[in-house]
């Protein structure tokens, strides 16, 4: 793991609760950067799985009897 100072890990423990969230979520934007080669594979399978759905080579239920599982 990278050292990260402890002075750093202080200062951050300090922020209040609202902050210390707001801090983990712009850390978690930054990891989560575009792919354009993933989205690209993404695109094209959501396509794939779509055009499969509207030829009927999938099975599907309605949303109603899927959520009856969980309840």
């Amino acid at each position: 793991m990278t050292y990260i100072s402890k002075e750093l890990i202080a200062n951050a423990l300090a922020l209040s609760t609202n902050q210390r969230v707001a801090l983990v979520e712009r850390l978690l934007e930054s990891l989560d950067a575009p792919n354009p080669e993933i989205n690209e594979i993404w695109a094209k399978e959501s396509d794939a799985r779509v055009l499969a759905y509207e030829n009927k080579q999938v099975n599907s239920k309605p949303v109603s009897e899927v959520l009856k599982k969980y309840k």
